[in-house]
């Protein structure tokens, strides 16, 4: 059964328009089962070409393999039906005092050579009227990360989709990954690692918030 596309949100609509991530306006008009089998028509022949034998029964299930991963989990990001619903509670016991979250596990995929990108993001934000609830954070960092990316535009998104949804500028994230383009190709360096970061509102006029949430986040 075919997705209705008309009856979804166009991809990262609610994004700036440089933040969002290339896709095209018919991007998800066809089901995931129909994508997968195309995928792994496709992968099949890379690896024909490759000079491997797909009878092999090793080989034989990997283009499907792959192509479900690709679709249902290293991918799923790009859909905009799995963006998460961040509900929100009223502050009724009035904390408004920095609230950080550390160490949410990053998995990506670099969109230069489709090799993952591997690291943590730490998001932090200052409660206004709501709070939110912990593991939203946490589902943000990972839809956004769930699709071919550059940390730097993976960095904004996740704080531009924060401040959206939480109703503050008041928003900072700080990502540090490690990108396997870089660690097992070209010069190959295994110990550089990439941190990138967003401050908005106080985050990015108070110098000692910032060095506050550094120090939490062990930076």
């Amino acid at each position: 059964m075919a997705n209705d596309s008309g009856a979804r949100p166009a991809p990262d609509a609610h994004l700036p328009p440089g933040l969002r991530t290339p896709l095209r306006p018919d991007a998800f008009d066809a089901a995931d089962d129909t994508k997968i089998a195309a995928i792994a028509g496709h992968f099949a022949a890379i690896m024909e070409e490759l000079g491997l034998d797909l009878a092999d029964d090793s080989l034989a299930g990997t283009p499907h393999r792959v192509a479900k991963m690709y679709v249902q989990e290293w991918f799923r990001g790009l859909n905009p039906a799995h963006r998460p619903d961040v509900k929100l509670f009223e502050n009724r016991y009035g904390y408004h005092q920095l609230l950080v979250e550390r160490d949410i596990t990053l998995f990506s995929c670099c969109e230069h050579h489709f090799v993952p990108i591997v690291g943590k993001a730490h998001v932090a934000y200052l409660p206004a009227g709501n709070v939110v609830g912990l593991s939203k954070l946490n589902r943000v960092v990972q839809h956004y990360a769930r699709r071919p990316q550059v940390q730097e535009r993976l960095t904004r998104q996740i704080a531009e989709e924060l401040q959206q949804s939480l109703g503050t500028p008041d928003v900072a994230v700080l990502i540090e990954a490690d990108h396997l383009c870089v660690m097992s190709r070209g010069v190959n360096d295994t110990s550089s690692s990439t941190l990138t970061s967003e401050y908005g509102g106080r985050f990015a006029t108070d110098a000692a918030l910032r060095t506050e949430f550094l120090r939490q986040i062990g930076k």
